[in-house]
């Protein structure tokens, strides 16, 4: 395993007037045997960002270095990483021993060590049984473990993962999760994960990137992302439903937005008045839909707790320890 530098990392497409810069600046410290997960929506930047230190991206400006070795200039194959795509990429006329051995007959390895490898790496995803099968035969969620798989054998310092897990029902996605998660226990190896899914990222995430428009707004763990955002992107896109963000809160401040979450709004005597628009029943718990002035707000209440209807006024009090506050101008965090 190895660790990974971002240094000042920049990426650019064409040039002159036609130039667009997509990453600016990323800069950034992994630890081996770390699982980072690198999150935020389509067109952030996540995926060209993980395509730098897999080589299959020109690095614009900046440095990558993986175990101490700064990689710009190296070739994909120099650099000991493995990849898992989206795209399970699996040979259709070759077993599933076949395809996670494939790599290694390459490298020309002994038969012996090819066998055993393959072998460690079917029992740890449980694909003992199916080695024999094409993939023809294999559910999508069994052809992603061979994908995986055939990242194992390889033995590399570092796991890139991209969107792996996209192409997955909900039920085999969260199945999978906890295979990843058992995974990395197992072996340890430095890993980069990308999604867009902030469920994904919560779950898996040792620490987290949050990106938006090529840059990086936030590293930190999961817990430190989803209590203390470092700003209005952040907390609007980590955590479902998102931060409630409001501008003319009873109580707040001159030119800062009041964000809160949904579950730290209690129901009950005095606070804000809220006029409920709506309640969705989502198993153990209910999101009220309401109105506080023009502004939008979500109240997460336990489910036992009768819903109000539609029209009805509620009063909601915000827990003091739970408020954050945001500059209205460039939402960023503001202290205290």
């Amino acid at each position: 395993m190895a660790a990974i530098s971002f240094r000042n990392i920049i990426k650019r497409y064409g040039a002159g007037k036609q130039q667009v810069q997509v990453i600016h600046g990323v800069s950034a410290e992994i630890a081996k045997g770390e699982f980072v997960v690198i999150v935020g929506p389509s067109g952030c930047g996540k995926s060209t960002l993980l395509r730098m230190v897999a080589g299959l991206e020109e690095i614009s400006g900046g440095e990558i270095e993986i175990g101490g070795r700064v990689v710009n200039e190296l070739e994909p194959a120099q650099r000991d990483i493995a990849m898992v795509f989206q795209n399970y990429a699996l040979y259709p006329h070759m077993s599933v021993f076949e395809n996670m051995a494939y790599g290694l007959k390459i490298r020309k390895l002994p038969a012996q060590e090819i066998r055993a490898r393959v072998d460690k790496a079917a029992a740890i995803l449980e694909l003992g049984h199916l080695l024999e099968r094409k993939p023809r035969q294999l559910s999508g969620g069994q052809r992603q473990r061979v994908a995986m798989g055939r990242a194992i054998v390889r033995q590399p310092q570092v796991f890139l993962f991209d969107e792996p897990l996209s192409n997955l029902d909900a039920k085999l996605r969260a199945q999978t999760r906890i295979e990843i998660q058992k995974l990395h226990r197992e072996l340890g190896i430095t890993s980069l994960f990308v999604t867009h899914d902030q469920v994904e990222a919560m779950t898996l995430a040792q620490r987290m990137i949050v990106m938006n428009a090529g840059r990086m707004e936030q590293l930190g763990t999961p817990e430190e992302v989803y209590h203390r955002p470092a700003s209005t992107f952040v907390a609007s896109f980590i955590g479902s439903p998102p931060m409630n963000l409001l501008k003319d809160a009873p109580g707040g401040r001159t030119g800062a937005l009041l964000g809160v979450r949904p579950e730290h709004l209690d129901v009950g005597d005095g606070g804000w008045e809220v006029r409920t628009e709506t309640v969705e029943l989502l198993g153990a718990e209910r999101l009220i839909y309401g109105r506080l002035g023009e502004e939008q707000v979500i109240v997460r209440v336990e489910e036992n707790r009768r819903p109000p209807e539609p029209g009805e006024w509620i009063r909601v009090r915000p827990r003091e320890d739970r408020v954050h506050w945001f500059e209205a101008e460039s939402g960023r965090r503001m202290a205290g």
